[in-house]
């Protein structure tokens, strides 16, 4: 069984600094998220070798997993289940936005109501599941050090699978963009080790 997972959050898009949703919408890494990854890069160059590498199938985590590549060793993967959640109709729009067109989903949305789905896109049962089951893949893998590349929602709910809590409590971490989160893992049940946010430099 894996001893340590590190998880990476892509870097930035611009959908992302402007505050709007972006889960299923397969964008790209900006300028300044590439600048992001590459500092990342850096840092994990530093760390403990990674045995296995898997991805979101989402470009921009892609692009992110490439980047790393480098620095890890590893062959890239991909994991379908690593993918972000569908908003649905809610793609590209801000919070401000969906609370005024839908401020009774937003509630069931906020108390995370058993059979929430985002209109027009996925379940949270379905969500979760399918992260829980990836939580598990990697948890069990005999690889010592597993990097995970992937997406806030996703790393806030795999955080919430390992660490036992419950999942309405994803509102306790934050996942900055090229940020990596490590968690040991002893039996397929996990504790926080670390929380990192790389600050790239400015371009010249």
């Amino acid at each position: 069984m894996a001893d340590y997972l590190y998880l990476v959050r892509h870097g930035t898009t611009g959908s992302a600094r402007d505050g709007r949703y972006l889960g299923s919408t397969d964008a790209p890494l900006d300028a300044v998220g590439r600048r992001q990854v590459e500092a990342l890069a850096e840092l994990l160059r530093t760390r403990r070798k990674c045995g296995r590498c898997v991805c979101s199938p989402l470009r921009r985590a892609a692009q992110t997993a490439e980047i790393l590549r480098s620095a890890t060793g590893c062959v890239l993967e991909v994991d379908a289940d690593l993918r972000e959640i569908d908003f649905g109709r809610w793609e590209g729009k801000t919070f401000s936005e969906i609370q005024d067109s839908s401020p009774e989903e937003v509630e069931r949305w906020a108390r995370l109501a058993p059979d929430f789905a985002f209109p027009g896109g996925e379940s949270l049962s379905n969500f979760l599941d399918r992260v829980g089951r990836a939580a598990d893949r990697l948890a069990a893998d005999p690889a010592e050090t597993i990097l995970a590349v992937t997406h806030g929602g996703v790393i806030k709910a795999m955080l919430c699978r390992l660490l036992g809590l419950e999942p309405r409590r994803y509102v306790v971490f934050e996942i900055a963009p090229a940020s990596l989160t490590v968690v040991r893992l002893f039996e397929g049940n996990g504790v926080l080790s670390e929380m990192i946010r790389v600050e790239p430099p400015e371009p010249k």
